[in-house]
C-alpha cells in the first residue's frame, strides 16, 4: 500500500464571500462534530437530521456530507438522485464510512456531481462534544473534484488529508476501531480498579484523560515501539507478578484483559531491548502461569 498525495494543501483564503457552502445530513455524533467544527472555522454550514428526511428543494452547498450509517448511505444517494437534489450545479458528495469506499456513493454520480469517501480518524463519541479535530487525519478516496473539496475542507479543519492506493478499508476501519474502542475500554477497565482502589469514579475518569493523552502523544511523536512505557518495557516480572496478584484480589474479572495486554507488549518491549533476554523470558512464564 502506498500513501499519495498526503501533502497539506494551501487552506482557503478567509474571504467570507468566496467560502464553500456545505450541507451535512445526519445530526448525530459526527455530523453535529463537523458541522461544529466548520461553523468555527466560518464556513456556512446547513445540519439536517436523517430522522427529518432529506429535504425537499435543490441542495445549494458546493459539499454534500452524508454522515449517516454505512447501511444508509446508498439508500440516500438513491434517493438524492431519484428527487433531484444536486445535479443542477457543481457539488462534492462525500461520506464519512471508514470501511466503504466512494463506489457507496455511485447512484447520485454525475455529470456535475463528484463523490468520495471522507473518513475522519477521530472519536466522535457524542453529540454534545466535539473533539479536538487539529491534527486528526482525514481519508479521502475518490472523484478528482470531490477530493480536493474534502482535502480542502480538511485543510480548513486543521486536519491532515491523506489518500492510500489500495487501501483495505475494512482492516483501516478495524485499525480505527481497535485503537479508539479498545482504549474507552481500556480506560473503564481502569476507572473499574482505580474505584476499586479507593478513587471516587468521576475522578478516576478525570485522572485517566490525560494519561491517555500523553499516551497518544507519544505514539504520534515516537512512534512504536517508543511509546511504550512500565514494567514490561522495563523487563519488571516482580513488578508483573504483584500487578496480577493485585487484580485477582480486587478485580479479578480484569485479569484477562490484563495479560492479554502484556503479552502485547512483549514483542515491542523484547524490539526496544531495555532488558536482558531472560527478564521478558520471565514475564512470558508469569503470564502463562495465569492460564
Amino acid at each position: 500500500m502506498t500513501e499519495m498525495d498526503s501533502t497539506r494543501p494551501s487552506p482557503m483564503h478567509r474571504d467570507d464571500s468566496a467560502l464553500p457552502e456545505v450541507f451535512i445530513y445526519g445530526a448525530g455524533k459526527v455530523g453535529r462534530g463537523l458541522a461544529r467544527a466548520s461553523r468555527d472555522a466560518g464556513l456556512a454550514v446547513t445540519l439536517r437530521p436523517a430522522r427529518d428526511g432529506l429535504p425537499t428543494e435543490r441542495i445549494e452547498a458546493d459539499l454534500v456530507i452524508l454522515a449517516v450509517r454505512d447501511g444508509a448511505i446508498a439508500p440516500a444517494a438513491e434517493a438524492m438522485r431519484d428527487l433531484g437534489l444536486v445535479g443542477h450545479r457543481d457539488v462534492a458528495v462525500v461520506h464519512c464510512a471508514g470501511a466503504l469506499g466512494p463506489e457507496a456513493l455511485a447512484a447520485v454520480r454525475g455529470r456535475r456531481v463528484s463523490v468520495a469517501q471522507m473518513h475522519p480518524m477521530i472519536s466522535f463519541a457524542s453529540p454534545a462534544f466535539v473533539p479536538f479535530l487539529e491534527r486528526g487525519h482525514l481519508h479521502i478516496d475518490g472523484d478528482p473534484a470531490a477530493v480536493r473539496a474534502a482535502r480542502a475542507l480538511g485543510v480548513r479543519l486543521g486536519m491532515t488529508p491523506r489518500t492510500f492506493s489500495d487501501l483495505d478499508r475494512v482492516a483501516y476501519h478495524a485499525a480505527a476501531g481497535l485503537v479508539a474502542n479498545g482504549a474507552a475500554a481500556l480506560a473503564a477497565a481502569g476507572v473499574d480498579l482505580l474505584e476499586r482502589a479507593g478513587v471516587e469514579r468521576k475522578t478516576a475518569a478525570e485522572m485517566l484523560g490525560p494519561l491517555l493523552r500523553t499516551v497518544a502523544d507519544n505514539v504520534e511523536v515516537l512512534g512504536v515501539p517508543e511509546a511504550l512505557t512500565g514494567p514490561v518495557r522495563r523487563g519488571d516480572a516482580p513488578g508483573v507478578a504483584r500487578h496480577l496478584e493485585t487484580l485477582r484480589r480486587l478485580a479479578p474479572h480484569l485479569v484477562p484483559f490484563y495479560v492479554a495486554a502484556a503479552a502485547t507488549q512483549l514483542p515491542l518491549a523484547r524490539a526496544l531491548g531495555e532488558a536482558p533476554p531472560d527478564a521478558f523470558d520471565a514475564i512470558q512464564q508469569v503470564l502463562d502461569g495465569t492460564r
